[in-house]
């Protein structure tokens, strides 16, 4: 007669099973408040640069799209900010608000610099103006690496702290 071993959470297998469950809850969290953001701040940058959809005017910033889309990412990263405190990582937010903002907007500039240097190489290096290449250079593939640059680093240095309630 084999003698199996009574299943335990307190394991290896079972603190495997936890920090898989916890970082999937965390990507599906950072992602639904990612994809608000996202519509928040691809949604700004539009208007500020096209205007309103079928208004005919050119939008406020439309001579500046560098600036149009730093002040849109702006925006965005104050909702994302509180989101990602208040829900996705409230489980590691720190006592410190202020430290925490800080390192958060520090690692948003980072993730921001990533998304105007592919919108910049697309307008400057290659030419490409239209509101579709606008888009794709900088709230598709800078976007996105952005995006993982900064999952990376809200829970590697950002939201690492003290675990309040």
């Amino acid at each position: 007669m084999t003698r199996t071993r009574p299943r335990s959470d307190t394991g290896l297998l079972g603190r495997i099973r936890r920090a898989y469950d916890l970082l999937a809850r965390e990507v599906a969290k950072f992602g639904t408040i990612g994809l608000l953001a996202f519509i928040l701040d691809t949604s700004l940058y539009n208007y500020f640069v096209f205007g309103l959809p079928g208004g005919g005017f050119d939008g406020p910033l439309h001579d500046i799209p560098l600036r149009a889309k730093i002040l849109a990412t702006a925006i965005a990263t104050v909702f994302s900010w509180l989101g990602n405190r208040y829900w996705t990582f409230r489980h590691r937010r720190r006592a410190a608000v202020t430290h925490e903002f800080v390192l958060f907007v520090w690692f948003n500039i980072l993730g921001l610099g990533i998304a105007v240097a592919c919108l910049g190489f697309s307008r400057y290096v290659l030419g490409l103006d239209s509101q579709l290449a606008d888009n794709i250079s900088a709230n598709g593939v800078g976007l996105v690496l952005g995006t993982l640059f900064r999952f990376w680093a809200y829970r590697t240095y950002v939201f690492k702290g003290d675990a309040l309630a």
